[in-house]
């Protein structure tokens, strides 16, 4: 059956998503009123706020599901980029470092998402309801990925957000919203792809597995057939599931958590560029300068510098 089109050739799913886009960014804004990120009295939601464009910035996602409301950023994960704007989601199944880039934003329209947190036991317990039995093998999973969000998961979101207003009802149906919501997204497109890291035994939840620890243990020098092995993999299996799921090779992963951690302790600690270097796992700062310089852009210490005078911030979301 033909879906149903306004005269202007907007579906009527389409439309249902302005709307409550709408809807969602009104909620959002009446709850955070900062510059950056909010938390909330619901568990694990939290809100985020830009006002100003901002050059590229590093940032680490957790197992997370944002919806972005208004505005536009940039998202690098590896040597793909991703665009979140007004009416997209994005799903992260696994820890991962990234650069990100506020594209659009301003006092007027300025760029607002929700943050939900994601409890793997949780997501085990819902897949294995009956509704999922039988579902498609999931395949070529991803460790984030961006797409449009579904009418359902959108009201849904609303729906939790509108808790905010009512605090007495959080203690009882935020984690059966938040339930709701996961029960939504498992149902979308992007579904399978946080299916397959959280199901046992399936070889992106093996490889999630030697995710974790590196992200645990960056700071260590890298033995990928140990990885390998955690995984239950050969070598050069591994490697090709490891990219598939971070879009980076285990040296690529563990030099960005290396260089992020670097940046972090630098802005926030006040530590000189060698320190920080020996801290995260390297053993010649000159080689920390080298990779630093080549992925931010300039070397540390006037990076760092720069970004304070700025009011810069490593803050993700």
């Amino acid at each position: 059956m033909a879906m149903a089109t306004h005269e202007s050739g907007v579906t009527d799913d389409a439309r249902q998503v302005i709307d409550l886009t709408g809807e969602l960014a009104l909620k959002i804004a009446a709850h955070i009123d900062v510059e950056g990120v909010a938390e909330t009295a619901v568990p694990g939601l939290r809100l985020y706020r830009r006002t100003q464009l901002t050059e590229c910035y590093s940032a680490a996602y957790e197992p997370e599901f944002v919806v972005c409301a208004q505005g536009e950023k940039l998202i690098t994960i590896g040597g793909a980029t991703h665009v979140c704007d007004g009416g997209s989601c994005l799903l992260s199944s696994i820890d991962l470092p990234s650069v990100n880039q506020v594209t659009r934003a301003s006092e007027e329209e300025p760029l607002l998402s929700m943050v939900l947190k994601l409890e793997m036991p949780v997501i085990r317990e819902i897949l294995s309801q009956e509704e999922f039995h039988g579902s498609e093998a999931p395949f070529g999973a991803r460790g984030l990925v961006v797409g449009k969000t579904p009418p359902e998961l959108m009201r849904a979101c609303c729906r939790l957000l509108a808790l905010l207003d009512t605090p007495r009802d959080i203690p009882f149906l935020s984690s059966l919203m938040q339930r709701e919501i996961i029960y939504r997204l498992l149902r979308s497109p992007l579904g399978r792809h946080l299916r397959a890291v959280a199901t046992h035994g399936e070889q992106s939840n093996r490889t999630a597995k030697a995710v974790t620890w590196l992200r645990t243990n960056f700071d260590k020098p890298l033995r990928v057939e140990e990885l390998a092995r955690l995984a239950q993999m050969g070598v050069s299996t591994f490697h090709h599931h490891f990219r598939s799921l971070t879009a980076m090779s285990p040296l690529q992963y563990q030099k960005r958590l290396r260089l992020h951690a670097a940046r972090v302790r630098m802005l926030t600690e006040g530590v000189d560029a060698a320190s920080a270097a020996f801290e995260v796992g390297y053993e010649s700062a000159s080689q920390f300068s080298r990779e630093y310089s080549r992925f931010f852009g300039q070397p540390p210490m006037r990076d760092v510098k720069e970004r304070r005078l700025a009011g810069g911030t490593t803050a993700n979301a």
